[in-house]
């Protein structure tokens, strides 16, 4: 055995019986849909959403309660001498309350209850972007991978190439001008490298954000597939969907029925409400018991002002269901037209222009490496291969994120 050999591994040896060992492991490649879970979990902006959702069921709980009773109770001359009939001890005792008429209680819980269906559907919609934001982040991340696996493949082959060309410089094969052009080729695809692996860097710290992690984690990875996959639903089906689906159309159909019910309780607390009062009074030796009902005169104030403005938003409510209804259709034509488009250019370059690319850079190799091309006509075809892979990658996350795009718009996983 060499020594370098033997030496490395008695290193690994040693880290092996390291205690933690175990734990220093990294984590197994988390799935797009893994993601995804793990981000509606503990994403903290979902989470801070969330609990405005729970703090929103108190206030239906409070539009339910009645009006409390009123209890009063008071005495006059309690602590004067009493001077017989002319000056007794006085005591009363009042109990009142007010009684809602037009069903006032029954609207107020109506309205509230559309508003937690509404505000639920709003955390739904806010749930939906995250998914995005963790889908794009993702796609990110896996494009990034897979550009700085072909920038070291590249830096590789490129490097066996140049070797080659430095034992045919000393063998006289070729001039000093045509080995240093080579070589300083050399510095592009090493500055490819660095730039992949810093922008898997950046984007894999952009996830774990999203994922709901407080900083980078060591070992972080994901796995999946690149090329993108064919949506099998057609846009016809994508738009029923989304209409049944979209959580921002649904708050805007709740947004109509939150306004009916103002409406209704506007004109609801135009209505009297009697207060009923009942007494009970100790003069001395004397007993008596009472009782007033209170009734205010709505002469001037009906409150007409406020109904005329539960008419107007709600009139306003439905015509923004409308133009929610109508961006819905336009999101998911938009996003179709996207994904269709990206698609046809990936497929190209997956079925075409890739494999030619590959061709024409070992053709071009072979017959450098055996004098039937020249330097320059050779550099021509690496750049071109280096640049069809880019495009390439570029047209599979441009498919990618029009599938996810899709997705969103209409409130469902398209990819298979």
């Amino acid at each position: 055995m060499k020594k370098t050999t033997l030496c490395s591994a008695v290193l690994l040896l040693g880290s092996l019986l390291q205690p933690g060992f175990a734990q220093t492991q990294p984590a197994a490649p988390l799935t797009m849909q893994q993601a995804v879970a793990e981000a509606i979990a503990h994403n903290p902006s979902l989470m801070a959403y969330q609990q405005n959702l729970l703090s929103q069921r108190g206030q239906e709980v409070q539009a339910g309660v009645r009006a409390n009773p009123y209890f009063t109770l008071y005495g006059t001359d309690v602590t004067l001498p009493a001077q017989g009939a002319s000056n007794p001890y006085t005591y009363s005792a009042q109990v009142s309350r007010l009684f809602e008429r037009g069903e006032k209680r029954k609207w107020r819980l109506e309205s509230a209850r559309d508003t937690m269906a509404q505000t639920e559907a709003q955390y739904r919609d806010q749930r939906r972007l995250l998914t995005l934001d963790v889908r794009q982040a993702f796609t990110s991340m896996l494009v990034a991978k897979a550009a700085l696996k072909l920038a070291q493949d590249n830096l590789n082959d490129f490097r066996r190439e140049l070797d080659i060309s430095r034992d045919r410089y000393k063998a006289g094969d070729i001039g000093k001008l045509d080995f240093e052009r080579l070589d300083l080729q050399l510095a592009q695809f090493e500055s490819d490298e660095a730039n992949a692996r810093q922008s898997v860097a950046q984007a894999a710290d952009q996830l774990q954000t999203l994922l709901g992690y407080d900083r980078p984690r060591a070992g972080f990875d994901i796995a999946g597939e690149v090329v993108p996959p064919v949506v099998k639903q057609a846009l016809p089906s994508l738009e029923q969907q989304a209409l049944a689906s979209r959580p921002d159309y649904q708050a805007a159909q709740q947004a109509v029925r939150v306004a009916d019910a103002g409406v209704k309780l506007a004109y609801a607390n135009g209505t009297t409400d009697p207060t009923l009062e009942g007494e009970y009074d100790r003069s001395g030796t004397y007993n008596s018991a009472g009782f007033s009902i209170n009734i205010p005169l709505r002469i001037f104030d009906r409150n007409q002002g406020n109904k005329e403005t539960s008419k107007y938003a709600a009139q306003s409510s439905r015509f923004a269901e409308i133009a929610a209804r109508n961006q819905v259709v336009s999101d998911v034509d938009q996003a179709w037209i996207g994904y269709t488009t990206s698609k046809e250019l990936s497929d190209r370059y997956n079925g075409h222009y890739l494999d030619e690319a590959k061709d024409v850079l070992s053709i071009a190799q072979f017959a450098y490496e055996h004098g039937g091309l020249a330097l320059v006509d050779y550099l021509d075809a690496l750049r071109e291969n280096r640049s069809t892979a880019a495009d390439a990658l570029n047209a599979y996350a441009q498919t990618w994120l029009a599938i996810h795009q899709l997705s969103y718009s209409a409130a469902t996983d398209v990819e298979p």
